[in-house]
Parts: structure tokens; C-alpha cells; sequence
């Protein structure tokens, strides 16, 4: 036992993210991505909720994601050159596997509304560590695309939001640690 607990905090460890432009293929197998999003939605959800959903982007429906995002991108940037343009198309086709988060809350429920966006960002959270520990990278991005009314509506019901997009594949090359924050930046004891 104490040998998988050192396994696992090594894992917790060793987590990294990666920038999507920067994975290569394959991305998951369809067994390992049931895995992941199984191990996913094992995710703290007061009052059993789920407010959160996963969308699967399959690679045959990446040339309809960048054909959205060139619309999406016309009508939030009339200033869009050609550089912005190729930037979506190259997002759209990013290597590896695409899972929209979707924040699905429930409204007007007796669980608050921050409890449920805490438990989609948690979900997003086991999703990067399952892929990790299945031994993928991944990397969770939002930007302008997850707040565009016309790309919400794509993969959003009424009320929802996108939490984020996540690509799922290989390093293609090192991946790098960002700096961390000292615990004593972050960590304070309570003074009653």
C-alpha cells in the first residue's frame, strides 16, 4: 500500500500541462478517453448534481469547429486579419483529443451556484489528472472561444457555459514546469 501512495503522489507530483499547439498523436484510445472521462465525473458534487458535461470534438468534426470559429471570430474581432483566421483554423485542428467542460449549473437550486462551478473545475482537474496517470498530456484552455455567445450556443444548452477546452495527446516536446508559488505566499494560519 505505501508504495502506491508514493506512486500516486508522484503522479500528483509530476502533473504538467501542456499548450495544445504542442501535442502530437495519437490522442487517447477510445477505451483509455471512457477511462479518463469515467474517472473525471468522480468529482466532488454537492447535493449529486453533476452540473457539468463533457463534449467530445471527434476529429472528423474539426473542420465544422473551424468553420464556427471563423464566424465566431468575424462577428467578435471585425478587425480579424489573416493571421487571426489561420490561428482558428490551426486551433480547430489542434493534435489529440478535444473535450469542451461544459458548466452545466442547475439554477435556483438549494446548492449555490459557486459550489457547482467549484465542482466543474474540479471535474476539468480529474480529467487532466486521469489523462496524466494513463500516461497522455493535456492541456485546458479557454480564451475569447469560451466566451463567444455563438460558440457557447455550439456546445452549450440555456444557462450553460464552456469551462474550458481541453486537448488530450502526446508531448511533442518537453514539457516545461511553470514557476509555483511559494507555500508562503499561499498557505496562512488562522488567527482567531
Amino acid at each position: 500500500m505505501l508504495n502506491d501512495r508514493s506512486s500516486l503522489i508522484s503522479l500528483l507530483e509530476t502533473r504538467r500541462s501542456a499548450k495544445p499547439r504542442d501535442l502530437s498523436g495519437p490522442g487517447p484510445t477510445p477505451a483509455d478517453l471512457e477511462r479518463m472521462l469515467t474517472v473525471a465525473a468522480r468529482t466532488p458534487d454537492h447535493g449529486k448534481l453533476h452540473p457539468w458535461r463533457f463534449v467530445i470534438v471527434s476529429d472528423v468534426q474539426r473542420n465544422a469547429l473551424a468553420a464556427l470559429l471563423q464566424v465566431a471570430l468575424a462577428e467578435e474581432n471585425p478587425e480579424a486579419n489573416d493571421a487571426h483566421r489561420r490561428k482558428e483554423e490551426e486551433f480547430a485542428h489542434y493534435t489529440g483529443q478535444l473535450v469542451v467542460l461544459v458548466s452545466a449549473a442547475v439554477p435556483d437550486h438549494k446548492i449555490p451556484l459557486w459550489e457547482q462551478e467549484l465542482s466543474c473545475g474540479a471535474a476539468g482537474m480529474n480529467l487532466l489528472l486521469a489523462a496524466h496517470a494513463l500516461g497522455y498530456v493535456a492541456g485546458w484552455v479557454t480564451g475569447w472561444r469560451a466566451y463567444s455567445e455563438r460558440v457557447r450556443r455550439a456546445f452549450c444548452g440555456p444557462g450553460e457555459r464552456i469551462g474550458g477546452f481541453i486537448f488530450i495527446g502526446h508531448a511533442g516536446r518537453d514539457i516545461e514546469d511553470r514557476p509555483r508559488p511559494a507555500l508562503s505566499d499561499v498557505v496562512k494560519q488562522w488567527q482567531p
